[in-house]
């Protein structure tokens, strides 16, 4: 998985081509999407919360991306929060949001762009992607459409879940979609404290099983070109009520090029 060199040109068709087959694709989509929202009192049981930072201190990288980061989220996130997936409707992230647009008061935060960063209007809400791609291989939601990070940009720090458990995103051919195959209804809560962005998937039943995400085969390798990719395989283990483990399900594998040395240099 040698990084590929494309020319500017070659990069603006190939968004094109694949932004306006999304667009064809949603017109005559016999896909029932999910739009309806609803109030969160209906929807008492809590099936999985999670949390992530909305700061971090990141090398070569201007805080003031981060600032705007937070603007877009609090964009994003009005617009998706309290939508419900009915038993057979499909959660679009981009059809739920629609194209971050400078009128509708987004900004330039850090967008990542083949192996690097570059400011770009709506950039950093990868980040709400990433949370809720993360809740939803916590219950019986299914995902149909998630794209893994080509690149590994930034070294691990104080991570808490496994490599390659975010799902990237670019307007509009690199989305995110679960389908509720389940017969109760799934509400998405979504909100920003002053450092954190949360997020929480509920129903109005309680929930059967419970999971665990983790990984399998994780290494990274020198490759002959020189640099250095990262890989690994995420599983979860499905229990019962009785906290007995019932399933070990396979989710996903990852394959990244890395663009930090990932060997520590020996103190002098």
């Amino acid at each position: 998985m040698q990084p590929k060199k494309r020319s500017n040109l070659r990069i603006f068709l190939g968004r094109s081509y694949y932004t306006y087959k999304r667009y064809i694709s949603w017109y005559f989509s016999k896909t029932q999407f999910a739009i309806e929202k609803d109030n969160i009192e209906k929807y008492t049981q809590l099936i999985f919360e999670h949390r992530t930072p909305l700061f971090r201190k990141l090398r070569n990288v201007d805080m003031w991306l981060q600032y705007n980061k937070v603007k877009n989220l609090k964009i994003a996130v009005e617009r998706m929060n309290d939508i419900v997936i009915h038993p057979g409707e499909t959660f679009s992230y981009w059809k739920t949001i629609g194209k971050p647009r400078k009128k509708d008061g987004f900004v330039e935060g850090m967008v990542l762009f083949y192996g690097n960063f570059k400011p770009g209007i709506g950039g950093g809400i990868c980040q709400l992607s990433n949370l809720i791609y993360w809740m939803t291989l916590h219950t019986p939601l299914t995902v149909v459409e998630r794209w893994r990070h080509s690149y590994d940009v930034f070294p691990d720090a104080d991570r808490t879940q496994p490599f390659g458990s975010g799902a990237t995103c670019s307007y509009n051919y690199i989305d995110l979609q679960i389908k509720n195959e389940t017969d109760k209804p799934y509400f998405l809560e979504l909100y920003l404290t002053e450092d954190h962005l949360v997020g929480a998937w509920r129903s109005d039943r309680a929930e059967a099983y419970s999971y665990e995400v983790y990984e399998k085969k994780h290494c990274i390798r020198q490759e002959f070109w020189g640099g250095y990719t990262r890989h690994n395989k995420l599983y979860r283990r499905k229990y019962n009520q009785q906290g007995i483990q019932v399933a070990d399900e396979f989710i996903t594998e990852n394959h990244a090029i890395m663009m930090y040395e990932p060997l520590l240099a020996q103190n002098k």
